[in-house]
């Protein structure tokens, strides 16, 4: 045994075996389990992780690129070496034909070029990378259009409505707004919506530049010439824009769904392209309108911003973007469990990256696959899972989280009746500092996993580090708006919104979700997102990775492995407690003799059914009894799809949760309890009554069905009587 392997080994022992009660484990296996978690540890190597990152990372791999097939194969070929099954979905969906042609240039008072392209550094070997694109969005309008200039602060709805209260018109005018706040698209939507003749979008040097530390390639944050890649697709769906609701099947496949024209689909009609702050500033120094901006409009660069340009001040923006059909594949490894073969424990993260993709996605996609290889040679001596796990690597994440959409729509029916969870792990490596996001019935699982790993270089468990550090996340995206439920002494788990692909499993599907990772300093969606810069700002080390498999195989081993499957069902009416509470608040801002209380009452009536099941599954599994597994189990499966409503949301019906999806005004953000804060969006209450029918609803069946569990556990058929 290597000496990292026995540190690993002592460790892992102290921390786990001997500190911790599994959740979901008859006592019998606790030892068992135990054992195999702690062998299981002594697998990782900072080597191994960096191996695949180096191949995953190497070259531009965009959607569609022959580099990302090759990408794809090494994926799928290093988990059929590792002892998984391996299945290749390919689905026919709609694309931008990379960037086309972009232009952006002064034309008033000066004529001058803008640059669209990152600087070319010397010590960083990838940024001179021929195949390297510059910065754009995917799905932009089409267009040539020269005109004055309107700065709209973030470009969010409420920054629009303000521009409206002032008098500030863009109809045909050009709109600078600054990342962050929402979800790229929308600003492109908002302006579109106002007339406005096209939008540039730039990092501002006060979200991530030099007001936030050193800029690269001194230090992690955006230079004067970084640019942020991405999708503008707002279409009220996730997936391939001309299927909703149906997989892309192939073209030549069978039953292949009738497709959308592209006439009927939403896109955007404007041009829209993104620019790094060293353009943006030739812009902005030069706008000559007598009104200063607001308060909280103000960005960091040395000089006061101001709402109009001016009619002195003219700009040309020039997008030719064309799309077609481009085909797509989701590489799905599996390793069939010993027991239970129809219960799926499922972790994805996606492949496809803007540039090198480094820390988003690959640093995810190395992790997943070095854990491929740690679960097969547990498999090839026998220590196979109880139930199924299917690690998948989705295609089109970036150009509008589509792969991983058409997979979930394609087996939907499957997915419903057998998923356990889904995990997803985009990015997952990208720092030192651990964060989550969660469904209610998997928090409990986050916490215990992080409790039993160490955190390297230290004398913590990974949750102990978590306690003592906020994770800084992307301050160039929104990663959450509703406020998380808390529990005291526990690390903050945030709600799952948008932005990757848990979307379809979660909030199409209703399968109990968790996304999780190291995060730190990124310069996100840009062409420096490369092994450069994970070397010296991500992890220089190399031995987050090896940590991150760790957390991550322990969740995925007790999901697969436990007798019942370790949901933390008391959580369901302590989040949605605070959830309808938050609700309630947002609808009296305009209604203020609404009250949420019906609801309430019906979540105390769910308390006593969780509170029963909680007590009879301590009981079941305490006393060491394993009848009526296979019937219990799929119950428990069932418990978060209470929540999905054939109906669906009223700003999109493709969106079936109830209880969770993105903000669809914001994009990234997450909406807890969907239906009720679309309306209160709408400063309306025309539909509350049918709304609470539909919450109470889905509110009592959930009760019902733990209610039922906790009878079904309740009576033993015959103790210790197998499955």
């Amino acid at each position: 045994m290597k000496p990292t392997a026995l540190l690993v080994l002592t460790l892992a022992t102290g921390l786990s075996a001997s500190a911790q009660t599994l959740s979901g484990f008859v006592p019998a296996r606790q030892e068992a389990q135990q054992k195999l978690e702690t062998e299981f540890k002594t697998k990782q190597s900072p080597a191994a992780f960096k191996a695949h990152l180096e191949k995953l990372s190497s070259v531009p791999h965009i959607t569609g690129s022959p580099e990302n097939e090759r990408v794809r194969d090494y994926i799928a070929e290093t988990m059929r070496k590792a002892g998984w099954q391996v299945d290749i979905y390919p689905h026919d969906v709609m694309l931008p034909k990379g960037p086309g042609e972009i232009a952006v240039e002064l034309v008033e008072p000066v004529r001058q070029p803008l640059n669209i392209r990152e600087f070319i550094y010397r010590e960083d070997k990838y940024a001179s990378d021929p195949r390297l694109t510059p910065g754009y969005n995917a799905w932009s309008g089409s267009g040539d259009v020269t005109a004055e200039v309107v700065y709209a602060n973030y470009g969010r709805k409420e920054d629009f409505e303000q521009l409206k209260a002032m008098g500030v018109s863009v109809a045909g005018k050009i709109v600078l707004a600054r990342y962050g706040g929402n979800f790229r698209g929308y600003k492109a939507q908002f302006a579109q919506a106002a007339g406005a003749a096209g939008v540039l979008i730039f990092t501002d040097p006060a979200d991530s530049g030099y007001m936030r530390g050193l800029t690269f390639p001194e230090g992690p944050f955006y230079s004067e010439s970084t640019i942020q890649r991405g999708s503008l697709l707002t279409v009220p769906y996730t997936g391939d824009p001309l299927t909703p609701g149906e997989a892309a099947l192939p073209m030549d496949a069978k039953n292949t769904p009738k497709r959308l024209a592209e006439k009927d689909v939403a896109f955007h009609k404007i041009p829209v392209t993104p620019l790094p702050y060293g353009s943006a500033v030739e812009i902005l120094k030069r706008m000559t309108g007598t009104r200063p901006v607001p308060g909280g409009w103000q960005g960091g660069l040395p000089f006061t911003y101001r709402l109009e340009g001016g009619n002195a001040l003219r700009v040309r923006l020039m997008v030719k973007q064309e799309r077609s059909i481009q085909r797509i594949y989701q590489v799905v490894g599996t390793l069939t469990g010993s027991e239970f073969p129809d219960e799926w424990i499922i972790a994805g993260c996606h492949y496809d990256a803007w540039s090198f993709g480094a820390t988003d996605p690959n640093s995810g996609t190395a992790m997943l696959l070095s854990m491929c290889e740690s679960f097969g040679k547990l498999a090839k001596t026998g220590q196979r899972p109880r139930r199924t796990i299917k690690v998948c690597h989705w295609d089109a994440e970036e150009p509008g989280v589509i792969g991983s959409a058409e997979w979930s729509e394609q087996f939907r029916d499957e997915l419903t009746q057998k998923a356990v969870a889904y995990m997803n792990y985009d990015a997952a490596v990208s720092g030192r500092t651990f964060g989550a996001s969660a469904s209610p019935s998997l928090k409990k699982l986050i916490i215990e996993a992080t409790q039993s790993v160490q955190y390297p270089d230290s004398n913590k468990t990974v949750y102990q580090h978590w306690m003592g550090h906020k994770a800084a996340g992307n301050p160039t995206r929104v990663t959450g708006s509703s406020a998380p439920a808390v529990q005291d002494g526990e690390p903050t788990i945030g709600n799952l919104g948008g932005g990757s692909d848990h979307i379809g499993p979660y909030m199409h599907v209703g399968i109990p979700a968790l996304s999780a990772g190291m995060e730190g300093p990124t310069l996100y969606h840009s062409q420096y997102d490369d092994l450069y810069f994970y070397d010296k700002f991500a992890d220089p080390t190399y031995k987050m990775g090896p940590m991150m498999e760790q957390v991550v195989g322990t969740m995925t081993l007790r999901l697969a492995n436990a007798d019942l499957v370790p949901y933390d069902v008391a959580r369901y009416p302590n989040d949605l407690t605070v959830h309808l509470k938050a609700a309630e608040r947002a609808i009296k801002a305009y209604a203020p003799t609404y009250t949420i209380q019906p609801l309430l009452d019906a979540v105390t009536e769910l308390k006593k059914s969780a509170d029963a099941c909680e007590a009879a599954r301590q009981n079941y599994l305490k006393t060491g009894r394993t009848d009526k597994l296979v019937d219990l189990n799929r119950e428990l499966r069932l418990l978060e799809r209470a929540f999905i409503d054939p109906k669906g949301n009223a700003f999109g019906s493709w969106y079936r949760s109830l209880y969770a999806s993105s903000d669809p005004n914001s994009g990234y953000a997450s909406w807890m309890l969907p239906g009720l804060l679309y309306e209160a969006s709408l400063k309306s209450t025309a539909n509350l009554p049918e709304l609470e029918m539909r919450y109470k609803k889905a509110i009592n069946t959930l009760s019902e069905k733990l209610l039922a569990l906790s009878q079904g556990m309740g009576s033993p058929a015959s103790v210790g009587g197998g499955k």
